[in-house]
């Protein structure tokens, strides 16, 4: 029999452990109609009520297709957008409640890594001022000896020299560029980094570089990372949980070996099918999943299930009742009623 001590104790440690809670998360963004009132006329549902947890040290994977809402969702969390609804709780504190200096305190335990090296990088400054940049913001040097100190040790860290600092952008490469935008983002010891598709735009010798660096400085930092992509198997090489999203909602969670050698939603299995495995052998035999039909626009979702208009599994009901994210069983979640 468990005491009602030892059950709270437990309660306090799991909330304790977990970094980052999001629930019902809800982003719209307005479409307005007209030259001078701008009367809003229908919303766009980028997300539509997102709920998971990320605990401290791990990695989530966010995957699904294009405009699925994946980049919305990171940047609710680091409330870059500010979400129509819903909460963003970390470590218990509610940032979509917080304005100013407030919020300014998290701001600094929370870090992005955008998509593309090319675009994320001012070409007006050289690399050192791209990674010091923050260490001035957030008030962390004392001296400008101490802040070269710290952007060379930065640079070293992500695997550049140094030397490298007086370069301006248009003289890196893509990789390199990329490890300019991981140094900037841990120049301020944050707790969280949102890495949004980081090697996406790379060559896939340079996404291996970049994925083992990122899994280095976690564990070197006792690093969060929320991992958005739509490549399945880099997603599976360095996520610890994976969430699947279609549509502004999330079709299926569960820990990385789990989704892969058991996936329930008829979504994730199409994306799953998708992936090529280098046995041919196995490769000619496995079943692949052809989904019929285009991805609706957020702008006006199916009722119901938004999968059920493409969904091979279909029934009368999908159309009528909005499937909640439930747990099956071994913490794996699912958002389907004929699962």
């Amino acid at each position: 029999m468990v005491s009602q001590k030892e059950k709270k104790s437990s309660e306090s440690k799991e909330q304790s452990d977990t970094l980052v809670e999001v629930t019902d998360l809800k982003m719209y963004f307005p479409v307005r109609s007209g030259v001078i009132f701008q009367k809003k006329v229908a919303d766009i549902k980028a997300v539509d009520g997102v709920s998971f947890s990320i605990k401290r040290g791990e990695t989530l994977g966010l995957v699904g297709e294009s405009g699925c809402g994946k980049t919305t969702t990171g940047r609710c969390i680091l409330q870059l957008y500010r979400p129509s609804e819903g909460q963003v709780l970390f470590e218990g504190e509610d940032l979509t409640q917080l304005k100013g200096s407030n919020l300014r305190r998290f701001r600094r335990r929370m870090q992005m890594i955008f998509q593309d090296p090319y675009s994320s990088l001012d070409p007006r400054q050289n690399a050192g001022s791209i990674v010091g940049e923050p260490l001035i913001v957030h008030k962390m040097t004392n001296s400008k000896g101490e802040y070269r100190d710290q952007v060379a040790e930065l640079l070293s860290t992500v695997g550049l020299n140094p030397s490298m600092s007086n370069r301006f952008p248009h003289e890196f490469s893509g990789g390199q560029r990329q490890r300019i935008g991981v140094a900037r983002a841990l120049a301020v010891r944050p707790d969280l980094i949102v890495c949004d598709e980081p090697v996406s735009a790379l060559d896939v010798s340079i996404q291996a570089q970049v994925i083992n660096l990122l899994e280095d400085l976690q564990e070197q930092f006792n690093l969060t990372y929320l991992f958005i992509a739509h490549d399945l198997s880099v997603v599976r090489h360095i996520s610890d949980r994976i969430a699947v999203m279609y549509l502004g909602k999330i079709m299926e969670l569960a820990e990385r070996n789990e989704l892969y050698e058991n996936p329930l939603h008829p979504y994730t299995k199409a994306l799953l099918s998708a992936v090529p495995i280098p046995d041919p052998v196995i490769e000619s035999s496995r079943e692949r999943i052809i989904l019929t039909g285009d991805v609706p626009s957020p702008l006006s979702p199916p009722p119901g299930c938004v999968f059920h208009t493409r969904c091979p599994i279909v029934a009368d009901e999908c159309s009528a009742v909005i499937p909640e994210l439930r747990n099956v069983g071994n913490e794996h979640y699912v958002s389907c009623i004929r699962v």
